[in-house]
């Protein structure tokens, strides 16, 4: 019987429907990618369920996004089995916002894209209010930062204990500049939290697009697997992001190289289980 594989960070693009301000200075991506061209490959390489993660849609997009996403998932035999929506936790209209969304089933949890943001954001005491009010929701938060913010995503990981913070992109390693001891460090010390979970997703886009191999990725992914261990995994393909390093059936293919050896209960750990388990799915 085939394996159960869960992507937790698929992106989709609309633009007929959704105001995306970032991708016009993101001429590799700047096209529709829609549900219908994904589930073609997800399905020829084995994915069995999707969270949706947030796009970084214009701010008046945020709740349209989620109703979107919504009208996909039920499709028959949809793929989408969750939303991680985009959120704006600087915002006095968060707790509202949030009671919304807690009324939402297919809401799993929340994303603010910081890598692209200034460090002071995440600093805030809003911010952090903010972040605090997810305790007790059973929603996560998503954490996209770059190696050089880590110690500032450790901030709010410290200042909130009961909530479930996941790690996007094994933490957005510059793997085409060699960068790994400095990203090392940090992967290091936040996985001393346990209310962290490390995504591995996508880093193919981080690499020299013609000259990596699964040898490129192994420290790299096996850093983090050591660090976090298998119950604190989640996997996800960051289609279309993914593209620009191969495409979702070459990191589907790579990530099988890389936990090749590893024991069946921990593959399924970190393709499925822990996901369901994280977001109820």
């Amino acid at each position: 019987m085939a394996r159960e594989l869960i992507d937790t960070h698929l992106h989709l693009i609309d633009q007929s429907a959704l105001s995306y301000p970032w991708l016009s200075s993101a001429e590799a991506l700047n096209r529709d990618f829609l549900y219908e061209e994904y589930a073609q490959q997800a399905l020829r390489v084995g994915i069995t369920g999707a969270l949706h993660m947030e796009v970084d849609v214009a701010a008046s997009d945020i709740e349209n996004e989620t109703g979107n996403i919504g009208k996909l998932s039920t499709r028959e035999k949809s793929l989408i089995v969750g939303a991680i929506s985009a959120s704006r936790p600087e915002d006095a209209g968060f707790a509202d916002f949030l009671e919304r969304q807690l009324a939402n089933p297919l809401v799993k949890g929340f994303r603010r894209v910081l890598h692209v943001m200034p460090d002071e954001l995440s600093q805030q005491p809003l911010f952090r209010e903010n972040i605090k009010r997810l305790g007790g929701t059973g929603l996560t938060f998503d954490l996209c930062v770059l190696p050089r913010q880590i110690e500032k995503a450790i901030a709010l990981v410290d200042l909130a204990p009961d909530v479930q913070f996941i790690l996007d992109h094994c933490g957005v390693p510059d793997i085409k500049g060699e960068a790994f001891k400095p990203w090392q460090a940090g992967i290091t010390e936040i996985a001393k939290r346990p209310n962290v979970t490390a995504k591995i997703s996508g880093i193919i886009a981080y690499t020299d697009a013609q000259s990596w191999t699964v040898q490129t990725l192994a420290p790299y992914v096996n850093h983090v697997i050591a660090s976090f261990g298998f119950d604190r995994l989640v996997w996800g393909s960051d289609w279309p992001v993914c593209t620009l390093g191969g495409g979702l059936a070459t990191w589907v293919a790579a990530t099988h190289a890389l936990v090749a050896a590893c024991s069946e209960d921990e593959k399924t750990k970190l393709l499925s289980a822990n996901a369901k388990r994280i977001w109820g799915l």
